[in-house]
């Protein structure tokens, strides 16, 4: 009896984690600041569940794809149109990696410096 409880017990205990381990996952998706915005230099991303992104660095748009795993985005070689805007710090486009923590993505580039954070669109609940 004690083994079959025991049994149980473990079972429920691996359900709990692979379930926690999908929230994790499915926290990364959806809308990261301003990425329709027509306003210069508020920059945004959309991760959709297809595993692509598109979104803006303020100034140019982006598109791309990427890959969660727990809590850490990576994304793959970002495109970019490639007009001007003075005094715009297009610091997205440099995105190699994120993590998500709650309502803030903190983005990093490929030496692993943090190079800014989006917070999650009031609007968007995430998927």
């Amino acid at each position: 009896m004690k083994s079959r409880i025991f049994a149980a017990a473990a079972a429920a205990a691996v359900l709990a984690l692979s379930l926690s381990a999908c929230a994790q996952q499915a926290s990364a998706y959806g809308t990261w600041g301003t990425p329709d915005s027509k306003q210069q230099g508020e920059p945004g991303l959309q991760l959709g569940e297809d595993g692509k992104v598109s979104g803006t660095d303020g100034c140019n748009r982006l598109m791309g794809t990427f890959e969660v795993k727990g809590d850490t985005v990576t994304f793959g070689a970002l495109a970019s149109t490639m007009m001007f805007c003075e005094g715009v710090d297009t610091w997205l486009g440099k995105a190699v990696t994120a993590t998500v923590k709650g309502d803030q993505l903190t983005i990093f580039d490929q030496d692993k410096s943090k190079i800014g954070t989006l917070k999650r669109a009031a609007s968007d609940t995430g998927y």
